[in-house]
């Protein structure tokens, strides 16, 4: 991996949490992701499931972990199963997690070949009464490829029927979305590539120049700060591509005059960054341009101050809604008559601003949380209104990535990357 290894003390951590969740006498299973083929020997490139990694540190596929609180024997409570790793794989494929490699990433001592895997769940069945099994419930989620989870899942209810049931994913919903001040830190190190990358572009950027000559600027700056790459398939959208939201051809020329969205953002040791700029590619913002600018990053300015423990995901939406509608008014493209006459469930504002405001973000871009339940000191969100016209041409997006806080307002992790007119205009210019 190109991160820095990362303290098996936040992986520690993260399984006494879970631990101290699950029912008396159960045992949980986590598996690795597949690395899925494209045709022929063709394969992407492999991207670890999120929950192994975040209870293990372990970023290798064919991996299983088994967690056990009340096994009857110490070595049985958190076991790691891993593809036995020999010269021949070291050749051809690179060196894989030895069994004393994978205690110093993941803090686990009982280590074996995923060969044993069969005969110890075997044992551990017979002593235990419930199985947490770990499906796919984010309420983004729409998989329709069975994944190595889904096939374990399926094999183990046939194998083992007798056994209670429960569900990981509530969990895991609640303590990944409480961030430890280590996965802080690797967020803040991912934004921080994103900076870079944003700076670079910044200069670059002139008339005539192609959406895809700036992804290859921020890919190139991106792996340069030892980052895999982009969190998210990036969107580069100049002129009107900015009011198709998830615009990711990233192939038209950008012309003068034109505004480019860029929805464009670093990963680092699997957790994402996301962050949402829009700059003139001809280094300066029309007045027009100017105006509907100012107006978004208001919106997001006091929108942001809104993330507080406590608050409701869903009126806070509302009140996020109210802000704009008043920007939009003042912007002279609502009237009073439109929010009058507006239908509540789609109010006015929503002509120009149809997506939401915030989301959760950690080790996925859109990570997990329930919606439903009050925000919590810790969590991270994202905080990205936008305005878009396409009678004029253009779209505008902000976006930063904020922690909650016990009290006061969030902490702004994109502090440093520039989102005022006169600093990116100065920027484009020098």
């Amino acid at each position: 991996m190109k991160y820095h290894q990362i303290n098996s003390a936040l992986f520690i951590k993260n399984r006494r949490k879970f631990a101290a969740e699950m029912k008396p006498n159960s045992v949980a299973i986590f598996n690795s992701n597949d690395i899925y083929p494209i045709s022929a020997d063709s394969t992407m490139p492999f991207a670890q499931h999120r929950d192994i990694f975040y209870l293990s540190g372990v970023d290798q596929e064919e991996s299983i972990l088994l967690l056990f609180p009340d096994a009857p024997y110490e070595n049985q409570k958190e076991m790691l199963f891993l593809k036995e790793t020999s010269e021949h794989i070291a050749i051809w494929e690179g060196e894989k997690l030895t069994k004393e490699r994978a205690f110093q990433v993941s803090g686990i001592r009982t280590v074996y070949w995923l060969q044993d895997f069969h005969k110890v769940l075997n044992e551990m069945m017979t002593y235990a009464d419930t199985m947490y099994i770990n499906t796919n419930e984010h309420y983004r989620a729409a998989v329709e490829t069975e994944t190595r989870e889904a096939r374990f899942v399926k094999w183990w209810k046939e194998k083992y029927p007798a056994h209670n049931v429960a569900k990981s994913n509530p969990i895991l919903q609640r303590i990944r979305s409480v961030k430890e001040s280590e996965e802080i830190d690797l967020i803040q190190k991912a934004c921080d590539i994103t900076e870079k990358g944003f700076r670079r572009l910044l200069p670059f950027v002139k008339p005539n120049v192609t959406e895809y000559e700036i992804e290859a600027e921020l890919i190139h700056e991106f792996i340069r700060n030892r980052s895999k790459g982009f969190a998210y398939t990036p969107i580069i959208a100049s002129g009107n591509n900015a009011n198709v939201l998830h615009y990711i051809e990233n192939n038209q020329q950008c012309k003068a005059g034109d505004l480019i969205l860029l929805d464009v953002a670093a990963e680092y040791a699997n957790y994402s960054s996301d962050m949402t700029r829009t700059i003139p590619v001809s280094g300066k913002f029309s007045d027009r341009q100017k105006a509907v600018y100012n107006a978004v990053l208001h919106v997001k300015n006091e929108a942001t101050k809104m993330l507080t423990p406590g608050t409701l995901w869903k009126q806070y939406h509302v009140e996020v809604g109210k802000i704009m509608t008043s920007e939009l008014l003042g912007l002279g493209l609502i009237d009073k008559a439109d929010v009058q006459n507006e239908n509540p469930d789609w109010p006015a504002y929503k002509k120009y601003f149809m997506h939401g405001t915030s989301h959760h973000m950690g080790l996925d871009t859109h990570d997990y949380g329930l919606l439903h339940e009050p925000m919590k000191a810790n969590m991270v969100f994202t905080v990205e209104p936008g305005i878009y016209i396409p009678a004029e041409g253009f779209g505008i997006r902000l976006e930063d990535n904020v922690v909650i806080q016990e009290k006061g307002e969030p902490f702004n992790l994109m502090r440093n990357i520039p989102i005022e007119v006169d600093e990116i205009e100065s920027l484009m210019n020098s």
